[in-house]
């Protein structure tokens, strides 16, 4: 067995999840962006392992966490010989849908299968002792039940580190001393992305105020508000911020309105994927960066622990050390400061600098 980190309880990767659900307007790791045009799963009958993607819903073109969960998989089906089996979720399908979906896949005779999204967690909870030779991941997934099934592994990313990256960027770029953060929801999962965040502010100029505000205290409609999001941002931007950075899953498509309403000079950043790649191009000169939820890479690195025998299991974090975590460049903003932000990210690597998972 690989080594395993545990992490949070079920209410805050449920958040998690929610920060950044497989949505059109959203989009995943830069590099995984064009992997919805590629057949592989459709192709490549190999003899290494054969691996499951049960896609959320939106499917393969989403351009979000589904296609950087497939970039993953293409990588591991080239590697290793392998194939590959696919099933999308529906909107509002029942929990019986997805069992069906994961059984069908380990019928016909997937070894690694991946269901993309905290929605899989039960399924794949109650799909897995009945298939002990088969090993299961779930992204954002956790255990409900507190089953701990031995041949289940649930994906978390450090998302404070890859905030702490996007407040440093923020401190490098801002012209007022005063930049802001957007939350969807005022609980402990985004609090982190708020310390985070501020951390690598005040890490590069201590005198930045950083303003916050958060959509709603506790209610998870938060996360889809676009019209709060936009008006929390203004808020920030018409105090004085320059930069806005946003942990509010859908409602993050309202930050971007806001920055393009504020100005030239006014900035937004993006969350869980690089959303430069999707924004509308009157959105796209104000997003400043994304912080990145590697998806691709936890995938693949799971194929690979399977491939060789030690998979993994229990809850795995990805974060800097293993590329779990990031944060994007697409439209060129950053590229005089990137190595001062890399400088930051190797601290944090060697240990240097610990980032804070509370304000």
């Amino acid at each position: 067995m690989r080594r395993t980190t545990k992490i949070a309880a079920v209410a805050v990767v449920t958040a998690i999840a929610l920060t950044g659900c497989s949505k059109k307007s959203d989009t995943s790791a830069t590099d995984a962006s064009s992997s919805a045009s590629d057949d592989i799963c459709k192709t490549a009958d190999g003899d290494g392992p054969m691996i499951g993607l049960a896609y959320d819903v939106g499917g393969r073109g989403d351009q979000s966490f589904n296609d950087s969960a497939y970039a993953g998989v293409s990588k591991a089906v080239e590697e290793f010989d392998g194939s590959c089996v696919e099933g999308e979720a529906e909107d509002g399908e029942a929990e019986s849908a997805r069992e069906d979906r994961l059984r069908q896949m380990a019928d016909a005779g997937a070894t690694a299968i991946i269901g993309v999204g905290f929605a899989y967690s039960d399924s794949v909870n109650a799909v897995a002792p009945d298939y002990p030779d088969v090993n299961f991941a779930v992204v954002d997934g956790y255990d409900p039940d507190s089953k701990a099934n031995d041949n289940v592994a649930y994906f978390s990313f450090a998302a404070n580190e890859s905030s702490y990256l996007v407040g440093v960027a923020a401190a490098l770029t801002t012209q007022t001393d005063e930049v802001g953060f957007v939350g969807g929801v005022h609980n402990d999962l985004i609090k982190a992305f708020e310390a985070g965040y501020t951390a690598g502010v005040h890490a590069v100029n201590p005198d930045i105020q950083v303003d916050v505000a958060y959509i709603e205290e506790s209610d998870l409609s938060g996360f889809s508000d676009p019209a709060g999001g936009k008006t929390a941002a203004a808020g920030e931007f018409d105090k004085g911020a320059d930069v806005v950075y946003h942990a509010a899953g859908a409602s993050g498509s309202g930050v971007f309105d806001a920055a393009v309403e504020a100005g030239d000079g006014m900035w937004a950043i993006g969350v869980d994927s690089d959303q430069y790649l999707t924004a509308t191009s009157t959105q796209q000169p104000h997003i400043l960066t994304s912080a990145l939820k590697r998806v691709d890479v936890a995938s693949y690195d799971f194929i690979k622990s399977v491939n060789e025998g030690t998979p993994d299991t229990s809850y795995v974090t990805y974060d800097l050390t293993n590329d779990g975590v990031g944060y994007s460049t697409s439209g060129g903003f950053l590229d005089d400061v990137s190595d001062q932000i890399d400088e930051y990210a190797s601290k944090i690597k060697s240990g240097d600098i610990t980032v804070p998972t509370a304000p």
